[in-house]
């Protein structure tokens, strides 16, 4: 699991264009809003789903989930192992 998620930090810096050591972002941290560290917005939901669904074959579709799901990179790294989208080399 913890290669998952240093995976999808990654992923989330690569992605959203951040300048910040993927490391540095904490499993727990929020990830979207104004007052946020990283300041995700719906732009970066967007190319953040699509690079899922390229790397992973994880596709969400209901807007309610996404928002669950895209909460931090914990809830991220756990929906993906209970849908099992993520590869074990992750």
């Amino acid at each position: 699991m913890t290669d998952l998620k240093l995976a999808l930090k990654t992923l989330i810096v690569e992605t959203c264009d951040k300048d910040c050591d993927p490391a540095s972002i904490a499993d727990d941290e929020i990830l979207f809003g104004a007052g946020t560290r990283l300041a995700l917005d719906s732009l970066d939901a967007l190319q953040l789903s699509i690079a899922l669904q390229k790397r992973f074959g994880a596709r969400l579709t209901d807007s309610k989930e996404t928002r669950r799901v895209f909460a931090n990179v914990a809830s991220l790294a756990c929906w993906l192992q209970t849908h099992n989208k993520a590869d074990a080399s992750a």
